[in-house]
């Protein structure tokens, strides 16, 4: 069995997206052009809890949306031969928008390819960055978070889990490790 190591709490996790919408305010200097794109499932959530701390703190609501990026996964073989895939829901045009996609976890940055890679199948935004509220390191590719809630120094057999009420009725990070 494995041992579990709880990360952050529910009120950590509060604490850690509003200081990430703070910085990506002070970073644009205000929310003019920005649009919030969360990846399926828990980055969805994540998305929208931040628009909504960005929305009470400029009085401005930005445009938000989830996608799937199973499909565009280099993995998704591996995963099933059947992947599920759910619908993306991007209501908005990404023409010249600064996206910031966000995740619950950055690890390898697989993911984070996949989803520009289905990002550019939805338009050319001008700008894409990047919100994770976990980076765990052990990066495979050339990607970095430019907004991140928490660094965590883990082994690559550590397994980094994120509950988030809406999925998983309740807030928290933990690490199993056996």
């Amino acid at each position: 069995m494995k041992a579990e190591k709880t990360i952050i709490s529910t009120q950590d996790i509060k604490r850690v997206l509003t200081r990430m919408a703070h910085e990506i305010i002070e970073v644009h200097k205000g929310v003019e052009n920005l649009a919030i794109i969360g990846i399926q499932t828990r980055g969805d959530y994540l998305a929208k809890r931040l628009e909504q701390i960005i929305k009470d703190i400029e009085g401005t609501s930005l445009p938000v949306g989830d996608m799937d990026i199973n499909l565009y996964r280099d993995d998704w073989t591996k995963i099933s031969h059947h992947p599920i895939v759910k619908p993306s829901n991007i209501p908005f045009n990404v023409d010249e928008k600064n996206i910031i996609l966000v995740d619950d976890v950055l690890y390898t940055g697989r993911t984070i390819r996949a989803a520009m890679d289905a990002l550019m199948d939805f338009g050319r935004p001008s700008q894409i960055e990047l919100a994770v509220l976990v980076d765990r390191g052990h990066r495979e590719l050339p990607i970095q978070a430019d907004y991140k809630g928490i660094f965590i120094d883990t082994d690559k057999n550590d397994m980094v889990n994120v509950c988030l009420k809406e999925h998983d009725n309740e807030d928290r990070v933990y690490i199993a490790q056996d």
